[in-house]
């Protein structure tokens, strides 16, 4: 008997296999943990059921490759795929072409909530298992999960542990790394009038055996240009939280002082700069400060590092 619903008008003798003409970013497929080991948890441990691993298979949308979650479609012939790829395949079926509908797959739904495994962070210290629904939500505050590098001049996309992003740092981005709690730095721009040109600089600082990220950058806030310096801790925000910084900038006669706690690199470079959660110098003041020949811009921003008791 021929399955209810009707062909897309695509053209049918295209590869089954072929998804390249969804826009589908790689980018967002999940990361694969390994495969269980011997003696890895089964279908909550009951006997008789299939392993996990072949039902996850099954759980596993065709499309992007990502673990699939309530609501799960499936075709009139019951190739299933994610909410999110139904409409990025314009309701037909990548599978058999067939227009997809509104067709929940509830058996495999109810399957899903019987599976327990483990973190998909796995691989960096995460031994915890859990619901199959209730993974998710794990995974997007796991301690383990990795941190992205906090360099902020490139869309750099390598992410790891700290230890790892301490040497990319070093190694790749050729950052500048210090010992020690206080600094006193030297930021000089031979054209400050071109601020478009976002001047930034980022130096690592080893401190209570912990790194830092000090952040010196010029942007526009609205309409008016702007120089700004702030620190992010290389860890979570719990950990960020039990530490002080003190940035403290003037010349002249005059000097501008902030004081904070570090964010984590857990919060981009961007959202932290963009709620101004550092020492903000406006032009005209740091032009001021820089010896007023407005030809260069020479600013000397100190500061220091201290643990909350």
């Amino acid at each position: 008997m021929a399955p209810v619903g009707r062909i897309c008008k695509e053209d049918i003798l295209e590869s089954q296999s072929s998804f390249a003409k969804y826009d589908i970013s790689p980018g967002n497929a999940e990361i694969k943990t390994a495969p269980p080991s011997k003696g890895a948890i089964t279908n909550g441990g009951k006997p008789g059921m299939p392993s996990t691993s072949g039902v996850h298979e099954l759980l596993e949308c065709p499309v992007c490759m990502s673990s699939m979650f309530p609501p799960i479609h499936q075709c009139p012939n019951g190739h299933t795929l994610c909410s999110n790829c139904k409409a990025r395949v314009h309701n037909c079926c990548p599978t058999c072409r067939y227009e997809l509908g509104n067709i929940r797959c509830l058996a495999l739904e109810k399957v899903a909530e019987s599976l327990e495994l483990p973190c998909r962070y796995q691989s960096f210290g995460c031994h915890d298992i859990f619901p199959y629904y209730s993974k998710l939500k794990h995974e997007q505050h796991c301690r383990f999960r990795p941190y992205d590098c906090p360099y902020a001049g490139s869309e750099c996309s390598v992410s790891g542990d700290i230890p790892l992003l301490v040497s990319h740092l070093k190694d790749d981005h050729k950052v500048d790394m210090h010992d020690g709690c206080t600094f006193n730095h030297r930021y000089v721009k031979s054209n400050p009038q071109e601020v478009e040109n976002a001047t930034w600089m980022l130096t690592v600082f080893n401190c209570f055996g912990r790194q830092f990220c000090l952040h010196f950058e010029a942007f526009q806030l609205g309409m008016a240009p702007v120089y700004m310096a702030f620190l992010r801790f290389m860890g979570d925000d719990d950990e960020a939280k039990k530490f002080c910084y003190s940035l403290e900038v003037g010349a002249n006669g005059r000097k501008l002082t902030f004081q904070g706690v570090p964010r984590s690199i857990r919060d981009s470079h961007r959202k932290v700069r963009d709620s101004q959660d550092g020492l903000i110098i406006q032009r005209n003041m740091a032009l001021f400060f820089s010896g007023g020949d407005r030809q260069e811009l020479k600013l000397r921003v100190t500061g220091r590092i201290w643990k909350e008791q």
